[in-house]
């Protein structure tokens, strides 16, 4: 029997953090509404501790460590911001961490992690399997796995960001959620439906890597190949075990969005908000974008997953809008 968490789990994750976590902002842009004929509130993850929500997660998940756990360390694997998180998090803590990170990782996300003090393993993601190098490593050396969503501690602090959003905004009639593995949606979901359950809720994920929608639809867990996407926060291969079952009582729908819906997301934050957001963080208003006609005169919700993209990258996809634009 599965142990899935409730709200009141996302409450005590809330309490647990508070003294660590940043409270991060909520901002409107007048252009975004004038756009999309609704008030858009936009919970900008980019501004947590190490640029993500993943750090509210890994916080509440160590904080919860007994001695014997604190001592023998925690290992994870990320693409890179649970990775950045789980180091920060251990540090702050003063639990030794090993993080497994994928070689094609973004490289401002490799060196934050192992600046924040993680022993970085990597391994390929499209031959190995993440999951087994953990818990080989787990078994091995006493460590505790803490997975980058598919543990109840991590969606209860994942949901603590939805929380914040909607006690400051009031009740939302949409809410916009990245999809990965389905930490940050399933926290979200429990949040929402307790704090304002007549909310439509959505997660959404890259097109080309749609497990979730399918998922969803289908009514058991799709697996799929690791799909091919500038949102590299979202080339998960399948939803988790406790996060599907909250996704599918909970969410409205999964959506999707393509590469380059992504890409103009990012200009508008540059341009328009003068914010950095990583491809992943632009799931939630990509989607919003696509179906604002069904969300005129609403009030929207959209979560801003991250910040964390290599700077080269990140100019490489503002010149690319810049001249799709043209």
């Amino acid at each position: 029997m599965l142990n899935l968490p409730t709200y009141t789990d996302v409450a005590a994750a809330a309490e647990r953090i508070a003294a660590t976590a940043n409270r991060t902002p909520v901002m409107t842009s007048r252009t975004a509404n004038e756009e999309m004929g609704a008030q858009v509130f936009f919970k900008c993850e980019n501004y947590q501790r190490m640029g993500a929500f993943k750090f509210r997660g890994a916080m509440n998940a160590l904080s919860k460590f007994d001695a014997r756990q604190r001592a023998a360390g925690v290992v994870a694997f990320s693409s890179g911001n649970h990775a950045q998180a789980i180091a920060l998090a251990a540090k702050l803590l003063g639990i030794p961490a090993t993080i497994i990170m994928p070689l094609d990782a973004p490289a401002a996300k490799v060196a934050a992690t192992k600046g924040y003090g993680g022993n970085v393993v990597t391994y390929d993601r499209y031959t190995e399997d993440r999951e087994a190098i953990g818990r080989n490593l787990a078994e091995q050396h006493g460590m505790t796995l803490i997975p980058p969503y598919d543990h109840p501690d991590v969606i209860a602090g994942q949901g603590t960001a939805a929380k914040e959003l909607i006690e400051e905004v009031g009740t939302l009639d949409a809410l916009f959620v990245c999809l990965g593995g389905g930490g940050l949606l399933a926290g979200s979901a429990l949040a929402a439906r307790h704090l304002a359950p007549d909310c439509a809720i959505y997660g959404v994920e890259p097109e080309a890597g749609n497990d979730g929608q399918q998922s969803f639809r289908s009514g058991s867990i799709v697996h799929i190949d690791t799909p091919k996407t500038i949102a590299d926060g979202a080339q998960t291969q399948h939803l988790g075990q406790h996060t599907f079952p909250i996704i599918q009582r909970d969410v409205t729908d999964i959506l999707t969005a393509t590469d380059a819906q992504l890409i103009a997301c990012m200009q508008f934050f540059a341009e328009r908000m003068k914010m950095v957001v990583e491809p992943t963080g632009c799931l939630g208003f990509a989607a919003a974008r696509a179906m604002k006609d069904q969300l005129k005169g609403k009030r929207v919700g959209v979560i801003v997953s991250g910040g964390n993209v290599d700077l080269e990258r990140y100019g490489s996809f503002l010149i690319t809008a810049g001249a799709a634009s043209v």
